[in-house]
């Protein structure tokens, strides 16, 4: 074991690493003492030795530090653990023994909301949402959940016109101002809500988990039977506070924290 002044390297080595993540692209050294406030002799140490221990690439020419392969590869080993699904396995399973619902996990791919996780009640419904299907984002509730904690520019990258808006059943936004709109009300509420967007006679809630820095990386979604003419403007509280609390405990598992407003 390392002495325990070895602990505040450790730590400040941490936050270079945190620091690069969550930058587009490399920075200076400067820049990284300056908003982590260490000193410049430090700083320069942390950054030799993870730049020898392949953490950080060191792009002399310009004078930046950006993440390097080593991180790659620890990123690769994570997702081959499916860390996302093991951690929120047992939490929807137990969201589905209260609610007596489908309950599902789902990430944004692109433009399509992809379900990595689903559990159903001891009556299951047949549903198209199963693992390992895509669907457009914007019509599902896990996929609005997820956009609606995104910046508007990256929101408008995934939907740059018209003909990116996929109609399955006639309902749900059908261009950017319309899914603005939509994304800006659920955000405020807590939770989005999709009815008959996907398929007719279902409805679906979802509510958002984050990373630590509070960007969304999932949603958790709860479907039930549903049918009305036009949209009728439900948006099942009781079921969403459920899923809230759900999408709350797997945030805490990934050490995540609560999402930042838009």
């Amino acid at each position: 074991m390392g002495a325990s002044s070895d602990i505040p390297a450790l730590r400040r080595g941490l936050a270079v690493l945190r620091l690069l993540a969550g930058r587009a692209g490399p920075i200076s050294a400067a820049a990284i003492a300056r908003e982590l406030e260490l000193p410049r002799s430090t700083t320069y140490h942390l950054l030799t030795e993870l730049v020898s221990a392949g953490f950080v690439t060191h792009l002399a020419e310009e004078r930046r530090y950006g993440l390097g392969v080593a991180t790659f590869e620890l990123g690769s080993a994570y997702l081959r653990h499916d860390p996302l699904e093991r951690l929120a396995r047992p939490l929807l399973r137990r969201l589905v023994d209260r609610v007596d619902t489908t309950a599902h996990l789902g990430v944004l791919h692109g433009a399509e909301a992809l379900y990595l996780l689903k559990e159903q009640p001891h009556r299951p419904q047949t549903l198209v949402t199963d693992v390992g299907v895509r669907l457009p984002a914007q019509l599902t509730a896990s996929g609005r959940a997820i956009l609606g904690g995104l910046p508007p520019a990256q929101v408008r990258a995934l939907f740059p016109a018209a003909r990116a808006f996929v109609d399955r059943t006639g309902r749900g936004p059908r261009d950017l101002p319309a899914l603005r709109r939509l994304l800006s009300a659920e955000r405020q509420r807590g939770w989005a809500v999709e009815d008959g967007h996907v398929t007719p006679g279902f409805a679906s809630v979802a509510v958002p988990v984050f990373d630590h820095g509070g960007r969304p990386v999932a949603a958790i979604s709860l479907t039930i039977r549903h049918e009305c003419e036009q949209e009728c403007g439900q948006d099942w509280p009781e079921l969403a506070a459920e899923a809230v609390q759900s999408a709350a405990g797997l945030t805490a598992r990934i050490g995540g924290q609560p999402g930042r407003g838009n």
